[in-house]
């Protein structure tokens, strides 16, 4: 049995540990009261991450405490990196300004030179898992009506955003993979621009996450019948292949099963191996949301807390499905920064080779 003077010690520590863990609960839930909280997105209005950002802020706003001002500012270019070194290096760094970004998690592997602030510092807030859809022209000879005519495509010429974005490398392993005899031209900063591209012929190959193929391609390009889909990125956890719930309801093929269906057997080899380290990151958090470095925990908190919130509210829900045809679900939790640390790593190996082969994208 406990003494009286122990029994007293107890009381006493849980009572100062109850205390502390209610006013650091406290000190979160006023932390943007009368604040003005800024949604950076790392490529430009109009494009898909763009979307969801606003999307995401303008109903984060409701549950978080103090209800701040809520504003989406875009800074584009160098494959989403100018955004996130401006956050880490440059944007205040007292919780009022969030990165909302995309590709930064395969960057900070594959270009981590690139970044003034190594990016691991950064406070990792939640995570989107996510896909992309693959489509091309259908007057690319000898004339695409089917996913397997691009086995015998000819002319191809893919468009991507930079030599190392992990949509370029994804566009590139797969049509590789495929033995696609395709020329690559890269560089245009954003989808909205590649897009633009591929409408006036200028590429005829590109990529687009969910909520741009859902509101601009699907309606209108493939629609028309100027556009065929091809294939998504199925999701990978490192053992099993998944169907991302953005495409459920595509009549789409993933790419494995597509190339066993073109093929008449699974992707093997280095190509594959660097399509699956990619897809590992890219298809379990396309989407990051990012404090700079040293943020203050009661922002890291507040934040979390809302987004979690955010996840299953009705008219989130019901904005999403109008705007971008899927409800993003976000992965929040005391985990979440060890989580994503951890998936910015990968096999020197794969390294070495995709180092080359981003080398190679470049000439």
């Amino acid at each position: 049995m406990f003494s009286a003077r122990v029994r007293l010690i107890l009381i006493f520590f849980c009572a100062v540990a109850a205390t502390v863990a209610l006013a650091s609960a406290t000190r979160a839930e006023d932390f943007y009261q009368g604040k003005r909280l800024s949604v950076l997105v790392n490529y430009a209005a109009g494009g898909p991450t763009d979307i969801e950002a606003r999307l995401f802020a303008r109903h984060l706003a409701r549950f978080l405490g103090g209800k701040p001002t809520m504003i989406v500012q875009n800074m584009d270019g160098g494959g989403g990196l100018i955004g996130a070194n401006y956050l880490g290096e440059v944007g205040p760094q007292d919780g009022t300004m969030v990165g909302y970004f995309t590709g930064t998690a395969w960057a900070a592997i594959s270009e981590a030179e690139h970044f003034h602030v190594d990016y691991k510092t950064y406070d990792f807030v939640a995570y989107q898992p996510g896909t992309t859809v693959y489509f091309m022209r259908a007057d690319v000879p000898p004339g695409m009506k089917d996913a397997t005519d691009i086995a015998k495509a000819k002319g191809v010429i893919a468009g991507g955003l930079g030599a190392a974005n992990s949509k370029d490398l994804l566009i590139r392993l797969t049509l590789d993979m495929l033995g696609v005899d395709y020329r690559y031209v890269t560089g245009y900063q954003s989808s909205t621009r590649a897009r633009h591209a591929l409408e006036q012929g200028e590429i005829n190959l590109y990529s687009e996450s969910p909520p741009s193929y859902r509101g601009v391609i699907e309606p209108g390009l493939v629609k028309r019948g100027e556009v065929i889909p091809l294939f998504y990125d199925p999701g990978w956890n490192g053992e099993t292949f998944s169907v991302p719930k953005q495409v459920a309801d595509l009549p789409l093929l993933p790419y494995p099963e597509l190339y066993k269906k073109i093929k008449g057997a699974m992707p093997s080899g280095q190509l594959w191996e660097a399509y699956l380290s990619i897809l590992t990151v890219n298809s379990g958090m396309q989407r990051l949301i990012v404090l700079p470095p040293k943020a203050p925990q009661a922002a890291v908190d507040a934040l979390r807390a809302a987004i979690l919130r955010l996840n299953g509210d009705k008219a989130f829900e019901d904005d999403a499905l109008k705007a971008v045809g899927f409800v993003p679900e976000y992965v929040a939790g005391p985990d979440t920064g060890r989580q994503v640390r951890q998936a910015l790593t990968t096999k020197p190996e794969v390294q070495a080779f995709l180092k080359d082969y981003i080398a190679k994208g470049k000439r």
